[in-house]
C-alpha cells in the first residue's frame, strides 16, 4: 500500500462516530486509525521505512502534490496517526510531531520568525527554552521581550509592530504558576500577534488552550502524554494554514526534527491511558501539596488547584501531577531532604509513572563549573524543589516526604 493511498485511507476511517460525538477517552484510542486499513492489525503499525516506493509515475506525481509524500523526513503513517490523534484532542486542525519539545519549540520560533521581527514571552520559562531565547534567537536577529504575563495588560507596552507572537506556558515551569490564556490570547489577538501556549504540565486532559483562545499549543510528548520514560517527543497543534508552514519549512529544511515511528507508536501507547492516569496524577498531587502545606517544615507550595478559586479552575479540570515547595531551611535543607528520600527518584523531567523530584539550584551550580553564564531562571529562588508526582499508592509517596522531612 502506498502512502499515498494509506493517507486517504485514515482520512476515510478517522470519523468512527456515525455522526455522534465520543468522548475524550474513545478518540484517545480509535481516532484516525481502522485497522481494516492496516491488515485489520488493532494497534498502529510501526512503517520503518526512510522513502516511498509508487507503481507509477503519476502515482508518484500525485504524492508529491500532497505536501512531499515521498520521504520519511516530512510523512510517516504511523507519526501522521498521532498528529492526527493530537490535532482532534486539542480541537486543532492539524499537528505536527517532532523528536522533542525543545525541537517543537525550534521549529515553531525559527518557521514563524525571521531577522528584525520579536517574540515576546512571559519572564519564566523552561531552563532550555530561556537559554534558547537569551542565547540563540539573538544570534539570529530576533529579539526576545520577556514580560510578566500575571498580568495581561502588560502586553500593551510590550508589543509593537514587529511582533510576531507572544509565547508563555501554563502551569509555568517549574513554579507551577498559572497564567490566564483567555485574558492573554483577547490582549494579543487585539494587536493582531498570535499566541502560542506550551500546555505541558496539563496535557489535552486537563487542559486545551485553543478553547481558551490560544493559536497554537506546545507538548513536550516525553513527558505526560507518552507517561512512561521512554521515549522523546514534541508536537505542534494548531490551524491547518499555519501546521502546513511549519512542516514545509521548519520539518522539511531548517530543523529536520523527525519523530521516528517507534517513538510515535510508544506515544499512540500512552495517550490510550492519558485521561486515567491524570486523574491518578492529580489526586495525589492534591493530597501531597495539602500535606505539605501542613508541615513545619515547609515554607511554601504551589499547586494549582491548592486555591478554591483560581484562574487554574477556569481553565483546567484538575490540578495535574506537578507541585513545587520551598523548605525554610533553604538550599541545603533541600538537598538534605532530597538525599532521604527512599522511593522517590531523584532525576529531572517528569510526567512518568516514577515520582521524580529535583533541586534546579543544585544542578545550577553544578552547571556553573563549565558554563559561568548558567543562571537560575525568572522567580525561581534556591530553596525550590519540583515533584512530579507518579502513579505509586499516594500513602506511600507522603510517608516517603514525611519521613524525608523529619530532620529539617
Amino acid at each position: 500500500m502506498t502512502g499515498s493511498n494509506q493517507q486517504g485511507n485514515l482520512q476515510d476511517h478517522s470519523d468512527l462516530s456515525h455522526g455522534v460525538s465520543l468522548g475524550f477517552d474513545t478518540r484517545a484510542i480509535h481516532h484516525a486509525f481502522d485497522p481494516a486499513a492496516f491488515s485489520r492489525a488493532v494497534q498502529p503499525p510501526v512503517f520503518l521505512t526512510s522513502t516511498y516506493g509508487f507503481e507509477s509515475v503519476a502515482a508518484n506525481d500525485a504524492a508529491a502534490s500532497h505536501g512531499g509524500r515521498l520521504y520519511a523526513r516530512e510523512y510517516n503513517p504511523t507519526t501522521e496517526i498521532l498528529e492526527q490523534r493530537l490535532a482532534n484532542l486539542e480541537g486543532a486542525e492539524a499537528g505536527l510531531v517532532v523528536t522533542t519539545g525543545m525541537a517543537a519549540f525550534g521549529t515553531l520560533i525559527l518557521s514563524l520568525l525571521s531577522q528584525g521581527d520579536e517574540l515576546v514571552v512571559h519572564n519564566t520559562l523552561y531552563s532550555n527554552t530561556v537559554a534558547m531565547v537569551e542565547q540563540g534567537l539573538p544570534r539570529f536577529g530576533i529579539k526576545v521581550v520577556p514580560v510578566d504575563l500575571s498580568e495581561p495588560s502588560n502586553l500593551d507596552a510590550a508589543i509593537t509592530d514587529k511582533t510576531k507572537l507572544v509565547y508563555f506556558e501554563t502551569p509555568v515551569n517549574p513554579l507551577s504558576t498559572i497564567l490566564d490564556i483567555a485574558a492573554i490570547a483577547e490582549r494579543a489577538h487585539g494587536l493582531n500577534v498570535k499566541v502560542a501556549v506550551d500546555s505541558t504540565f496539563a496535557s489535552p486532559a486537563l487542559q486545551r488552550p485553543i478553547e481558551h483562545g490560544a493559536d497554537i499549543v506546545l507538548h513536550s510528548l516525553t513527558k505526560y502524554i507518552n507517561g512512561h520514560g521512554d521515549t522523546l517527543g514534541g508536537a505542534l497543534l494548531g490551524d491547518a494554514e499555519t501546521l502546513h508552514m511549519l512542516r514545509e519549512t521548519g520539518l522539511r529544511y531548517i530543523t529536520g526534527a523527525t519523530l521516528s515511528p517507534h517513538s510515535a507508536f510508544l506515544i499512540l501507547r500512552g495517550l490510550k491511558t492519558l485521561s486515567l492516569r491524570m486523574e491518578r496524577h492529580s489526586a495525589s498531587a492534591l493530597a501531597i501539596a495539602r500535606m505539605l502545606e501542613a508541615h513545619p517544615a515547609v515554607a511554601w507550595v504551589s499547586y494549582p488547584f491548592l486555591e478554591s478559586r483560581s484562574i487554574a479552575r477556569k481553565q483546567m479540570t484538575q490540578g495535574s501531577g506537578m507541585l513545587a515547595f520551598g523548605l525554610h531551611s533553604g538550599f541545603e535543607g533541600a538537598r538534605t531532604m532530597l538525599d532521604r528520600l527512599q522511593l522517590v527518584t531523584r532525576a529531572v523531567s517528569l510526567g512518568d509513572t516514577d515520582s521524580l523530584i529535583y533541586h534546579p539550584a543544585s544542578i545550577l551550580r553544578a552547571r556553573q563549573s563549565i558554563r559561568k553564564d548558567a543562571h537560575l531562571i525568572e522567580g525561581v529562588g534556591e530553596d525550590l524543589v519540583r515533584l512530579s508526582v507518579g502513579l505509586e499508592d499516594v500513602s506511600d509517596l507522603i510517608a516517603d516526604l514525611r519521613q524525608a522531612l523529619q530532620v529539617l
